[in-house]
C-alpha cells in the first residue's frame, strides 16, 4: 500500500474519533444530566489525547514525506496539503498541554452555564484565568512553530493565512462609517416604526415553525435534527448534525433567526463533499466560510422582503391557527421587526448593522488577553468602556449580558470571534454573485423555492472543501477577493436606500 494510501486510512480513524467527539460535545450542551459533568470532562480529555496521539504518530510525518513524491491527483494533493497542516498543527503542541486545555475548559463551560444564569463572575473568574492562561501557552508554543505572532498563531487555526494586521485593517474601514451609519438608520427607522407582535409563542409552535423553514431551505432531516441548548449552536457532524437554539414564549423571532442561522452551519455540512468525508480536505474551509454560509441564510436571503412574503402566513397559522388581516402579522410588519435597527447588549441577538461592533469589541478584548496587554481580572471594565464607546450602552456590573455572555472564551476559543464579521462580508458578496447568477433569485424565495440557491452553494462553496484556498473560492465565486465595500453596499440599499 502507497505511503499516501496508509494516510487516507490513518486520518480515516481519526475522523471516525472525531465524528464521537462531536457528538459527545454535542450531548454534553444540550442532553447531558448536570451530574454527569465531571465523569464527562474525563472521559473527553481520554478523547482528546488519543485523538492527539493519533494526528501526532512519528509514522504520520515518514508517510507525509514518502507521498511528497507519489503520483496524486488533484485532490489526493490538497489532501496531503491539509493533512501536512494538520500534522504540523497538532505535533507543535505537547499532550499534556493537550489534556490540561480540555480538562479546564470541559469544566469552564459547565461552570459557565451555571455562573452566568447567575450573574456570578466572582465565581467564573478562577475558571477563565486559567483557560486563559492555557491559552497563551497554546499561542507560545503555535507562534514558536510556525512563526507567526502570539494571536495570529490562534487566528490561523480558524481562518488560515489571515493575520491580526489584515483583521484590524478590514475593522478599521467597518469602524470608520459604522457607528455613523447606526445612528443614521436608527434616526430614519423612527419615522415608520414596526408594530409589536404579541402573543403567547409556545415553544412547541416555534419548533414546529423553525423545523417547516428548516425544511423550506433545504435542511436534510435524514442526516440532522433541532434542539435545545443554553447557546444556539450548530455541532455534529456532515452525516448527522446536530443543531440548537433558544426559545422565548414571549417573542418567536429570536429562536426563528437563530434556527435560519444554525441551518445555513448545517447546510454547508451536509454538502461538504461525500467522497472526502473523514479526509482535512473534506472538511469545511474555513470559520470565516462557515460563517458566510449561515449569515446568508439568516441574514441575505431571510431578511429581504421577498421572504417574508413567504413567511407571514406560515406564522400566522402556527401561532394563531388562521390566516390574520391584523396589521402586526403582515409581510411588510414582520420585515421592518426582523430589519429593526437598536443597540442591544446581546451578540447573538444584535441586528446586521450594530452586529459588527460586537465582534470588534471582542477581537480587540481577546486580542490584549493573549498578548498580555489584558488580564482576566480587568475584563468586565475592559468590556464595559468599548461597549460605551461602540454601541453607547453601559454593562457595569451586568455581567450575564457583558462578559459572560459568549461561551467562546470559557471554551478556549480565542481568535474565532473575528470570523464572524469575515463571514458577514463574505456572505454579502456571495449573494450579491448568487443573484446574478440566478435572474429570478428574489421571486424564487418569495415562493419558499431556496432549491436554486442552495445548488449554486453546493456548486461554489460547499462541495468544494478544503480543496481551494480562500481567495481562490471568493474569485471563483465572485470574481474577486474578499472586500469591504459589498458589504457596506448591502447596508446602504437595506437600510438608507428610498
Amino acid at each position: 500500500m502507497s505511503a499516501y494510501s496508509l494516510l487516507e486510512q490513518h486520518f480515516r480513524k481519526i475522523g471516525n474519533l472525531n465524528h464521537v467527539q462531536a457528538i459527545t460535545s454535542w450531548d454534553e450542551s444540550a442532553m447531558m444530566p448536570s451530574g454527569g459533568g465531571e465523569a464527562r470532562a474525563a472521559a473527553m480529555t481520554t478523547l482528546q489525547v488519543l485523538i492527539h496521539e493519533l494526528t501526532t504518530d512519528p509514522k504520520v510525518g515518514d508517510l507525509i514525506a514518502g507521498a511528497k513524491s507519489e503520483p496524486l491527483d488533484a485532490w489526493q494533493s490538497a489532501n496531503l496539503r491539509e493533512v501536512s497542516r494538520t500534522y504540523r498543527d497538532a505535533t507543535c503542541m505537547p499532550g499534556d498541554l493537550v489534556a490540561a486545555q480540555k480538562s479546564a475548559t470541559s469544566m469552564s463551560e459547565q461552570a459557565w452555564r451555571r455562573h452566568r444564569a447567575n450573574n456570578d463572575w466572582t465565581a467564573m473568574a478562577p475558571h477563565l484565568i486559567e483557560v486563559v492562561n492555557l491559552a497563551r501557552q497554546e499561542a507560545t508554543v503555535r507562534s514558536e512553530a510556525t512563526g507567526l505572532g502570539l494571536y495570529d498563531s490562534l487566528l490561523d487555526t480558524y481562518e488560515p493565512d489571515v493575520t491580526g494586521a489584515q483583521v484590524s485593517a478590514i475593522f478599521d474601514e467597518l469602524k470608520s462609517f459604522l457607528p455613523d451609519f447606526v445612528d443614521a438608520v436608527i434616526e430614519r427607522q423612527k419615522s415608520a416604526p414596526p408594530i409589536p407582535v404579541t402573543g403567547d409563542f409556545s415553544i412547541q409552535n416555534q419548533k414546529v415553525l423553525g423545523q417547516e423553514v428548516m425544511a423550506t431551505l433545504g435542511f436534510d432531516f435524514e442526516h440532522g435534527r433541532l434542539d435545545i441548548s443554553h447557546h444556539p449552536f450548530c455541532g455534529g457532524v456532515p452525516d448527522d448534525v446536530r443543531i440548537t437554539t433558544r426559545y422565548d414564549e414571549q417573542n418567536f423571532i429570536s429562536a426563528l433567526m437563530g434556527v435560519i442561522h444554525e441551518t445555513g452551519h448545517a447546510m454547508y455540512e451536509q454538502g461538504l463533499p461525500i467522497a472526502w468525508r473523514g479526509q482535512p480536505v473534506g472538511n469545511a474551509l474555513s470559520s470565516g466560510t462557515h460563517e458566510s454560509q449561515s449569515l446568508l441564510m439568516e441574514m441575505q436571503a431571510c431578511r429581504t422582503p421577498e421572504f417574508f412574503c413567504y413567511l407571514a402566513p406560515k406564522a400566522q397559522r402556527a401561532f394563531l391557527g388562521q390566516q390574520s388581516n391584523d396589521p402586526a402579522w403582515n409581510a411588510d410588519n414582520l420585515f421592518k421587526l426582523y430589519t429593526e435597527v437598536k443597540r442591544s447588549l446581546i451578540r447573538v441577538d444584535a441586528d446586521e448593522v450594530t452586529y459588527p461592533l460586537h465582534v470588534i469589541l471582542r477581537f480587540e478584548i481577546e486580542q490584549a488577553l493573549i498578548e498580555g496587554s489584558l488580564e482576566v481580572e480587568d475584563l468586565p471594565d475592559a468590556w464595559n468602556l468599548k461597549m460605551a464607546e461602540y454601541l453607547k450602552l453601559d454593562t457595569q456590573g451586568n455581567f450575564m449580558d457583558g462578559c459572560l455572555q459568549d461561551v467562546h472564551w470559557p471554551a478556549g476559543l480565542f481568535g474565532y470571534f473575528p470570523t464572524y464579521t469575515l463571514g458577514a462580508m463574505t456572505a454579502a458578496q456571495l449573494f450579491a454573485a448568487a443573484k446574478l447568477a440566478i435572474s429570478d433569485l428574489p421571486k424564487q424565495i418569495s415562493r419558499g423555492d431556496f432549491a436554486p440557491l442552495l445548488l449554486w452553494l453546493r456548486h461554489n462553496v460547499h462541495n468544494k472543501g478544503k480543496f481551494d484556498d480562500y481567495n481562490s473560492l471568493m474569485t471563483s465565486a465572485t470574481g474577486r477577493r474578499l472586500e469591504v465595500a459589498p458589504f457596506r453596499s448591502h447596508l446602504e440599499a437595506r437600510y438608507l436606500s428610498s
